[in-house]
């Protein structure tokens, strides 16, 4: 009998798409395999129809800037973003071993193992604090696993950056998992990031080690009620030590509660095997840079966001990140145009044309937060292939004194 070969779809050229790994509102997550590498790939596929009709571009926008900014070891890398006129493609790391979720299923993890999983969840959320990153979703189903169970921070579509609160330097938009959510967000008056997500922190570390949520109810009121008291009981099992940290990052006043540094100094983070080696990877993180500075532009050939967010939208997009000033990167931008014999036309609502005679560049500013712009550079006329030639030899190596990560 003749075997039977099983089609599998190729994704613009690149990637075979695999299975299903899960399914939301406005995502797919199919697992799949780089044609030319065999590496393995997680993709996330969302439909663009859905997204403009649900308001969602920006968001969009934010998550890919965000994903760009926090690289480490225990986040899930974004590799790439491709796109049709249909679908978006988020190109990301792939987690063999899956959702932490479905590992707690089976119950309560041993102290050890725990303790290594907690480390280095404080190690990933403590990096992208440091960067004005808040994450503001984290739970078990958004923690995965890699092929040696190492933990991955994933799904930054609820974070925010520290631009994002108002006046009184705090954060309004209710958001998260219930169970896991801080009091301080459920009673809506404003609520720091960092600090609500050292609560999300304390609950995971309850859940992994007793196998259940300290704060559950069926009545939604009667769980915000226990949440914004902090009522809970510790298991028989729980050291004075655990008790300790546990009790000082559900703390229900915000301004009380314990600090990441305050976390990383507690006698139970610091007690057992790996911890010299989590101590170090923390020092790591605020001094010193884990990718160079030019890494961003250097990928921007794949980061592919043409008419990503609108039906025939331009083509040819380039994004790049700087820690300057607008008038800093106009300034830069100008000179660049001049360097490629390009003149430089409008400047307003943030946006730079640049024109020769084949080809005609936008420059476009968003400012992500105070001192760190996203730049885009579209091709708005003229000749794709002199648009790229101009890329490479030109605007890419003299755009490189200003671009940061």
């Amino acid at each position: 009998m003749a075997r039977t070969e099983i089609k599998r779809e190729i994704l613009l050229q690149k990637y075979e798409l695999g299975k299903l790994l899960g399914q939301g509102t406005f995502a797919k997550v199919h697992h799949a395999r780089h044609i030319t590498t065999s590496q393995s790939v997680a993709i996330k596929i969302l439909d663009k129809k859905t997204i403009i009709r649900a308001g969602m571009m920006d968001q969009i926008k934010r998550e890919i800037s965000i994903m760009r900014l926090v690289k480490h070891p225990n986040i899930i890398l974004l590799h790439e973003v491709l796109a049709t006129k249909s679908k978006i493609f988020f190109v990301m790391e792939y987690a063999k071993n899956g959702e932490l979720f479905s590992k707690l299923a089976r119950g309560r993890l041993p102290e050890p193992t725990a303790r290594k999983l907690f480390h280095q969840l404080i190690q990933a959320v403590h990096f992208c604090h440091l960067r004005g990153v808040f994450h503001r979703d984290l739970k078990p189903e958004n923690l995965l696993l890699d092929d040696n169970f190492n933990l991955k921070v994933s799904d930054f579509g609820l974070s925010a950056l520290s631009d994002s609160s108002r006046r009184d330097g705090l954060l309004h938009t209710a958001c998260g998992t219930p169970s896991y959510v801080a009091p301080e967000v459920i009673l809506m008056n404003g609520y720091d990031g960092a600090t609500s997500d050292i609560w999300s922190c304390g609950v995971i570390l309850f859940v992994l080690l007793s196998g259940y949520l300290p704060f559950h109810d069926r009545n939604l009121m009667e769980l915000y009620r226990k949440i914004t008291r902090a009522e809970f009981k510790f298991p028989a099992g729980f050291s004075s030590e655990l008790r300790y940290l546990l009790s000082r990052m559900l703390e229900p006043d915000p301004s009380a509660r314990i600090s990441m540094t305050g976390v990383m100094e507690t006698e139970w983070f610091l007690n057992g095997g790996g911890v010299t080696e989590g101590k170090k990877a923390m020092g790591t993180v605020a001094l010193a840079r884990r990718v160079t500075a030019f890494e961003i532009i250097a990928s921007a050939p794949g980061l592919d966001l043409s008419g990503m967010f609108e039906a025939g939208g331009k083509a040819e997009a380039r994004w790049f990140v700087a820690r300057a000033g607008a008038g800093a990167v106009v300034a830069r931008l100008e000179a660049v145009a001049e360097e490629a014999r390009l003149k430089v036309g409008k400047k307003e609502d943030g946006v730079v044309r640049m024109e020769g005679k084949a080809v005609a560049i936008d420059a476009e500013i968003f400012e992500v937060q105070s001192g760190l712009l996203l730049v885009q550079l579209m091709l708005a006329g003229g000749d794709p292939a002199e648009y790229r030639r101009l890329w490479s030899r030109s605007l890419s190596p003299s755009l490189q004194e200003i671009v940061s990560v």
